[in-house]
């Protein structure tokens, strides 16, 4: 059972609509079905909200940190509520999936996303769930860095967002652990 869904991003009006911020973006767009109640929370470097998913009580969490320092904030969450990594869904961007895409996977790697490489670090295990909603890969000629900071155009803007609802149709499964059922249907 999910207890923590951690959104990723970077804080700052600049950023609000770049590729790297898919994590966000999936947990606002859940939070005003959910509830649309954001709070700083200092203590935890970032902006959270709670709500009931499929009858479960979920803490949304988007860390205000820079996405390199992203598992500071997840670390501390994690540590006061007593979450396990297992409890824990972390919605990202993904490079290796066309925009429009999106995959839930359990354990990895970081595959160089230093969002992901944080929180890792942080919570000494890497056995938690990971929405990861495609982006696609910049052309060669693109630095990565450039890329994810950047607004996606107007087609990969709308494939991203059918990604996030795609995402958010499967939120209660997840919450309530059927994963085998979301991953045999999502990553088909």
């Amino acid at each position: 059972m999910i207890k923590l869904i951690v959104g990723l991003g970077n804080p700052g009006q600049q950023y609000e609509k770049t590729r790297h911020n898919a994590g966000f973006l999936f947990l606002d767009s859940l939070a005003v079905e959910y509830t649309n109640v954001w709070s700083n929370k200092p203590a935890f470097q970032g902006l959270m909200a709670e709500c009931t998913i499929a009858r479960e009580k979920v803490l949304l969490l988007k860390p205000q940190a820079f996405m390199n320092r992203s598992g500071q904030s997840v670390g501390k969450v994690a540590l006061y509520y007593k979450i396990t990594p297992e409890e824990i869904l972390v919605v990202h961007d993904e490079l290796d999936f066309d925009a429009g895409v999106v995959r839930l996977k359990k354990d990895g790697g970081h595959a160089g996303h230093n969002g992901l490489r944080d929180i890792i670090a942080h919570l000494g295990a890497k056995d938690f769930y990971r929405l990861r909603i495609g982006i696609g890969r910049p052309p060669a000629s693109v630095v990565v860095a450039d890329y994810v900071l950047s607004t996606p155009s107007k087609n990969d803007n709308q494939l991203v967002y059918s990604a996030i609802d795609y995402g958010k149709s499967f939120i209660d499964q997840i919450i309530t652990g059927d994963i085998a059922a979301v991953m045999s249907a999502m990553n088909s």
